[in-house]
């Protein structure tokens, strides 16, 4: 049971780091000159990476609605990391761990708004250019927290 509890947690922690790396670093569309991410995107000029605000033509709605989820699904996995610590000492025994699964699902809902709304809205036209690691990783992100979730759910405080 020790190891099944470590491997959750180990789950959890990873499931934070992604997010927090998909959310932070700067490379959700790049091309060989420019990174772009959520938040400005990286210009080379001259050898150096300097920052730019975003273009113009980014619709802010969606832009705002991905950088919220996006937050929103990281603070959601590190208030689940804490409920899931809390029941561990105060769940009764044979109870279901459901509230640390209901905060893993808006982790995961809110992730996989901002990835969809990302993927759907932006940069749909442009030829040059691929997604970047945050990207990526927002969606194995979404994902792990699925994973982690569906366990939440389903996992029971042992009994004996």
């Amino acid at each position: 049971m020790l190891v099944l509890l470590a491997a959750i947690f180990v789950l959890h922690i990873a499931c934070i780091c992604l997010l927090l790396a998909a959310t932070i670093h700067n490379a959700w569309w790049m091309t060989d000159t420019m990174s772009t991410d959520i938040w400005a995107r990286w210009s080379l000029i001259a050898g150096n990476w300097n920052y730019t605000e975003l273009p113009g033509i980014y619709p802010k709605e969606y832009l705002q609605a991905v950088q919220a989820s996006s937050v929103l699904a990281c603070i959601f996995c590190i208030l689940g990391l804490f409920v899931f610590v809390a029941q561990l000492y105060t769940l009764p025994k044979g109870k279901r761990f459901l509230f640390t699964g209901a905060f893993q699902l808006l982790a995961w809902l809110c992730i996989m708004i901002a990835a969809s709304i990302y993927t759907d809205i932006f940069h749909k036209d442009e030829k040059q250019g691929w997604y970047g690691a945050s990207f990526i990783l927002a969606w194995i992100s979404v994902c792990l927290t699925f994973i982690s979730c569906i366990t939440y759910f389903i996992l029971r405080k042992k009994t004996a």
